[in-house]
């Protein structure tokens, strides 16, 4: 679903509206259910959808692709496209067009025992995007905006029969559970010009998030022995200055500059988040409405330092529009995009991720 609304206004209402919106982004609440995604486990989560509703209803092409009704977070250099017009003796802008675009996701999910009839589904619904386009002058553009990059979430008990690692006879039962929470965001603020056909843009954001990793065994069953749950938490949270540019040309096909194609290209490079470390290796026991009660910790170090190395990934593609004398036309186009997820690194360890 996308929300999305123009409006027309004077140059000396826009830098109110800038402060609004700033405030507004502020105090934006991110909503997310329960996902139970057990593939959310590796690297930064399950990522979210990486393009506006626009676009991402025509394949999610974005590389050359640009509007004044919509805001393209991906490439940048589209800012540049926000309807626009300047005095009539001066650069000045007259008034221009701002746009507020967002994005609301839903989603279901079902996963199933191997070789049984047992299944278990679970819906969610969380933002995808919120982003405000502004121009600032005819041919220059600025973006505020904040989204979800990835999430994570699951809640998955194992039980399993234990076995002498010598004579492979059973020894105990066990149920383990598997718990996952957190995710990634990117507030940015970006801008875009164009000189001619040839825009470029930037964007520069705050890329956070956090990773709670929880691993509990509540059950050791044996007829002569005791034992207490054991529990094996860690805690990430990491941040860092984020950054991506882009860039486009039009290349027009006929005098009334109706037919063209929109050649784009962006992407980020390889860059490294700092980040902290809290583990916990502790037992405990259950009391009523499953709260843990910690008996003893094993072993507990907060603040451990570390870094995550986010990939570098780029999209290169182009946009053919027509448009016709009554108001009609198409549009059609293709993107290429490619994310080195082998060079990846959480903390200084390689995951289970591969190249897109």
């Amino acid at each position: 679903m996308q929300l999305a609304k123009s409006i027309v206004l004077s140059r000396s209402e826009i830098g109110l509206k800038i402060i609004t919106t700033v405030l507004s982004l502020a105090s934006v609440a991110v909503v997310s259910g329960q996902s139970n995604s057990p593939y959310s486990r590796y690297g930064l989560g399950d990522a979210s959808p990486t393009s506006n509703i626009t676009t991402r209803g025509m394949g999610s092409f974005s590389a050359g692709y640009a509007d004044y009704v919509s805001v393209n977070f991906n490439n940048p250099a589209s800012y540049a496209s926000y309807f626009a017009l300047k005095e009539t003796k001066t650069s000045k802008l007259q008034y221009g067009r701002i746009v507020f675009d967002a994005g609301l996701n839903f989603g279901s999910r079902t996963l199933r025992q191997p070789n049984t009839t047992q299944s278990f589904t679970s819906s969610d619904a969380f933002f995808s995007y919120l982003q405000i386009g502004i121009p600032l002058r005819r041919n220059w553009g600025l973006s505020l905006g904040l989204r979800p990059l990835t999430r994570i979430g699951y809640k998955v008990n194992r039980f399993e029969k234990l076995t002498d690692p010598i004579s492979g006879e059973p020894v105990d039962s066990a149920l383990t559970e598997f718990n996952g929470n957190g995710g990634s965001f990117l507030p940015s603020i970006g801008t875009g010009f164009a000189i001619g056909n040839f825009s470029v843009g930037a964007n520069m954001g705050y890329l956070f998030g956090n990773k709670e990793l929880d691993t509990r065994r509540t059950l050791l069953g044996n007829d002569t022995v005791n034992y207490y749950a054991s529990r094996h938490s860690d805690n990430y949270s990491f941040g860092s200055l984020f950054f991506n540019a882009g860039l486009q040309y039009v290349l027009y096909l006929d005098s009334p500059n109706r037919k063209f194609i929109r050649f784009g290209l962006s992407g980020n490079w390889k860059q490294t988040l700092k980040g902290s470390q809290d583990i916990l290796r502790q037992t405990f026991a259950l009391g009523s409405a499953g709260i843990v009660i910690p008996i003893d910790s094993v072993f507990a170090k907060n603040g451990v330092s570390g870094e995550v190395t986010y990939p570098a990934s780029y999209t290169a593609g182009f946009v053919y529009t027509d448009y016709q004398v009554n108001g009609r036309g198409f549009l059609f186009g293709a993107d290429y995009t490619q994310a080195k997820w082998s060079d990846y690194l959480f903390f200084g360890q390689k995951d289970s991720v591969q190249d897109s």
